[in-house]
């Protein structure tokens, strides 16, 4: 027998000014028992569906639709949606877009390119209060990871590790995923914080974007 929180459905509002992209996104997830999708083709519908019918557990927002101006739109749906979460959906954000939508409480980045079959796991870890960057959008800037003394730059290992770290993956979870034993996620970690700067995981995370690794 199902608990309630088992059987609540998650509510999921997406908004897109392309009618293909909605009509996806609301027939794959309408499909699945435990989503409730909507739909809104702009910013200003999206916050009118938030006035009448929010909060939901989650909001999506297109970058370039009408109404955003760029993250600007992102602060008006997290406001309109009541503490709930609110993340970007878009194709190829910048370093700079992934970083301010971060640092002004988005729940993260899904990109419009990533496979259905990952979406719903995407989803419902921003749902319940995770923050989500695709693991290629924090690799790209490699070059620009070294900490304030001019140190050598975070090996690929850790920049790897890293970008698991900022996705909220506990040590253990690292090293299945990347095949290494939780003492040699440890030691990662450990080499990251003393390379960033930080005192331990979270602050290294925050430390990378406020130092432009992603």
């Amino acid at each position: 027998m199902k608990t309630p929180s088992e059987s609540k459905q998650i509510r999921v509002l997406i908004a897109d000014d392309h009618a293909m992209v909605l009509e996806m996104f609301k027939q794959f997830l309408s499909s699945l028992p435990d989503f409730e999708a909507q739909t809104a083709p702009d910013l200003d519908t999206a916050l009118e569906k938030l006035d009448a019918e929010g909060p939901f557990d989650l909001v999506l927002v297109d970058l370039d639709m009408p109404g955003m101006n760029g993250v600007g739109g992102l602060s008006k749906a997290i406001e309109r949606n009541g503490g709930n979460p609110v993340g970007i959906l878009t194709s190829d954000p910048s370093a700079h877009v992934v970083s301010e939508s971060l640092s002004l409480g988005g729940a993260g980045i899904i990109l419009k390119t990533e496979s259905l079959k990952n979406l719903t796991n995407e989803i419902r870890f921003m749902a319940n209060g995770g923050r989500y960057v695709p693991v290629e959008l924090i690799n790209r800037p490699r070059a620009k990871a070294r900490d304030s003394s001019g140190n050598s730059s975070l090996s690929e290992r850790e920049m790897t590790v890293l970008a698991l770290l900022a996705q909220g993956q506990p040590n253990r979870e690292i090293g299945a995923e990347l095949g290494l034993a939780e003492a040699t996620v440890k030691m990662h970690v450990k080499s990251i914080c003393a390379k960033l700067g930080a005192s331990n995981r979270t602050q290294a995370v925050i430390v990378a974007r406020d130092i432009g690794i992603f």
